[in-house]
């Protein structure tokens, strides 16, 4: 049985459905699962992420990481990443450090990932990088003790809730079934997150993820306990609503979300403004957002591509020279992409904030 016969099924027997219980099956249903049962990332999946686009991305993320390891004293501590794709990114991080004397000594290495697909993909990326890489289905099994994380574009993909918010009341944007059996959205009286209800505009469609907000304070909070930092790049926002942002994507091109769910990426835009108050309650100190291209271009990444352009054949220069300017081009992920990092009490303003 198909996810989108699963799907209308359960319309069938319970009525509509939130969207956040429709994007959960969609993407993570353990036997035909968007992300469980396929590779969506490159030319020939569906999307691109910033380490597909250039090694650059991951060489300053590795040093920055080195950074706040430094910052912290060294300790023995666990580099996680959480929705580690390919493995691309970490593989990355690993070679930029791997002369940095001590520090693969020093950590383990931690990869979230519910997808056995991509565990596979991740495994033949990262073989012979580090002789300490286990991997996780959930960051509760990540070790208790220093943190050194990076989350790109993760929290997009976590299911959200739409809920309106007009002169009669809230109402829940939802999914049912249309007369033809096709899947349609409609509206339900529903009682909105407290978040949610200071101070709300009539007639503006407010966004909430309660996942991403939950696990931002759980990583918080080992963070407050145990020393270390995380990073959060993601597209989203950081205003007190941005309206409908649910958006699909099916090799490259923009895609119905109500269309053969289970086959298609469904994201939406990350609420930034509620990430960081969930990481408050769990008692780190955050920094920004800022862009992405603010971030790359304080760490250095307009210098790191001259230096690689000295020794790249043309092609390999034009190559450097234009993942460059996609990664932080204002026009293409410079602006859109945020950065968020968190860091408990003790430790200094991060370089690139």
């Amino acid at each position: 049985m198909t996810v989108e016969q699963l799907i209308k099924d359960r319309i069938k027997e319970q009525g509509p459905m939130s969207i956040s219980e429709y994007m959960a099956l969609a993407l993570a249903h353990p036997e035909d699962g968007y992300y469980i049962r396929r590779d969506p990332f490159g030319v020939q999946g569906d999307f691109t992420t910033a380490p597909e686009i250039s090694q650059i991305f991951g060489e300053l993320i590795g040093a920055w990481l080195v950074t706040q390891w430094v910052i912290m004293g060294k300790p023995q501590a666990a580099l996680a990443e959480i929705g580690p794709g390919r493995g691309t990114l970490m593989a990355d991080i690993l070679r930029a450090t791997a002369n940095v004397k001590g520090f693969h000594e020093a950590i383990s290495v931690h990869l979230m990932e519910i997808s056995t697909t991509l565990r596979q993909k991740q495994w033949n990326s990262l073989a012979g990088k580090h002789p300490d890489i286990l991997w996780h289905t959930g960051f509760a099994e990540i070790p208790a003790k220093p943190l050194l994380l990076v989350a790109n574009e993760f929290f997009d993909a976590l299911p959200i809730r739409q809920f309106l918010h007009s002169e009669t009341g809230w109402q829940e944007r939802c999914i049912a079934l249309a007369s033809n059996d096709s899947l349609e959205f409609v509206f339900n009286e529903a009682t909105p997150p407290e978040l949610l209800k200071d101070e709300p505009v009539s007639d503006r469609l407010y966004e909430y993820c309660d996942a991403a907000n939950k696990l931002m304070e759980v990583v918080s909070n080992r963070i407050n306990s145990y020393g270390g930092t995380a990073l959060v790049i993601d597209y989203g926002y950081y205003e007190r609503s941005h309206g409908n942002t649910l958006q699909s994507v099916r090799q490259h091109e923009s895609h119905d979300v109500l269309v053969e769910p289970g086959t298609a990426d469904i994201t939406a835009h990350v609420d930034f403004y509620n990430l960081t108050h969930a990481a408050a309650e769990g008692g780190c100190v955050i920094y920004g957002p800022v862009t992405q291209g603010e971030l790359l271009g304080r760490l250095g990444a307009k210098e790191r591509t001259i230096a690689l352009c000295e020794k790249a054949s043309a092609k390999q220069k034009k190559l450097l020279l234009s993942g460059l300017a996609r990664l932080t081009a204002a026009d293409q992920m410079g602006e859109l992409f945020k950065a968020l990092c968190i860091t408990h009490p003790s430790m200094p303003k991060p370089e690139g904030f």
